[in-house]
């Protein structure tokens, strides 16, 4: 599927296949609504990919560290902590905003029930063609 370095493999993946491979990440469907903007979670984002032409369906991996949460609320996205883990140097939230289940990786934690805001920021967000559509190529 690809090879390279282990950190390139991880800032960088191929494929929701080799993102999911080498470490567990949030991937969804999206949709490239043009360069730089992408649909997925009920909401549209900047990123910073482009080339996919307009309303193209993709894969959207979104690392669990790069989900970013604040007791405050403020974020593009307002969510509910479901659960709590914690994993020795960070801990592991599930966080729902709206229909999505966000698996989310912080050094603060934030207590289960707690609302929250939730945002991304353009270079947490890696999109793919999706597996489908890359298997036809």
């Amino acid at each position: 599927q690809q090879i390279g370095k282990p950190k390139a493999l991880y800032d960088e993946p191929a494929n929701a296949f080799v993102a999911d491979f080498i470490g567990e990440s949030n991937i969804l469907d999206g949709v490239m609504e043009r360069d730089c903007l992408v649909r997925f979670a009920g909401h549209e984002f900047t990123c910073v990919d482009g080339g996919f032409g307009a309303n193209a369906p993709v894969d959207v991996v979104v690392r669990p560290e790069d989900v970013l949460c604040s007791a405050s609320g403020e974020g593009m996205m307002r969510g509910i902590v479901r659960s709590v883990l914690f994993k020795g140097v960070h801990w592991r939230m599930m966080v729902q905003t709206g229909d999505t289940l966000w698996k989310v990786d912080s050094t603060q934690m934030l207590p289960e029930g707690s609302a929250v805001g939730v945002s991304i920021v353009p270079d947490g967000i890696h999109i793919m063609h999706k597996m489908e559509e890359a298997a036809k190529e």
